[in-house]
């Protein structure tokens, strides 16, 4: 079975703000080479109504321009299908973007058991949080900035059950991002 991985960058205190998780961190070499290579063993992109609306267009422009230097990621972003789930699109104004409009865990547990590579989902917190609820991330890739806000908009605020989840990974970045890469303890 497809896993469904999320690749979130948030605070130390675990909010998000804006992009990048709101700090004004200029990444190393190597925090993009993870990027890059986390979309190596995925062939779908999920995102909420509101990311794709400036995901999409953002990451299609840098993909269209070679000089960009954050081409390598932008080209592999703009051409892995993506799914976005919205309840007020009827139809997809992007390329390569289809619109599902159905039970949200229904959804994604048919999208899990399709052949295929893995997926990977990317904020905003909002959808993400509907996704964390009932147990749908698979692996969580968290890339913590060293900033902390003491208020945003939490991730996990949904919970009514604890999360349990297994640390895999742990890398710091020279930039100061640091990689915490989990999967979650299955029963």
């Amino acid at each position: 079975m497809r896993k469904l991985k999320l690749q979130m960058v948030i605070s130390l205190d675990g909010f998000v703000k804006g992009d990048y998780g709101g700090a004004n961190i200029k990444w190393d070499n190597k925090a993009w080479k993870f990027c890059i290579d986390n979309l190596k063993n995925v062939d779908c992109i999920l995102l909420g109504r509101n990311t794709a609306e400036g995901f999409i267009p953002h990451w299609r422009g840098v993909a269209n321009n070679p000089k960009d230097s954050d081409y390598k990621l932008g080209r592999p972003l703009t051409d892995i299908p993506k799914i976005v789930f919205s309840k007020k699109l009827k139809t997809s104004k992007w390329d390569n973007a289809t619109i599902a409009k159905g039970d949200i865990v229904k959804e994604i547990k048919s999208l899990k058991k399709r052949k295929g590579k893995d997926i990977i989902v990317y904020g905003g917190y909002s959808f993400v949080s509907s996704l964390i609820q009932p147990g749908l991330i698979d692996e969580f890739f968290l890339l913590v900035n060293p900033v902390a806000y003491g208020s945003g908009e939490p991730i996990f605020h949904s919970l009514k059950n604890n999360l349990q989840l297994k640390l895999e990974k742990c890398k710091p970045f020279a930039c100061g991002i640091v990689l915490l890469h989990y999967k979650q303890r299955r029963k």
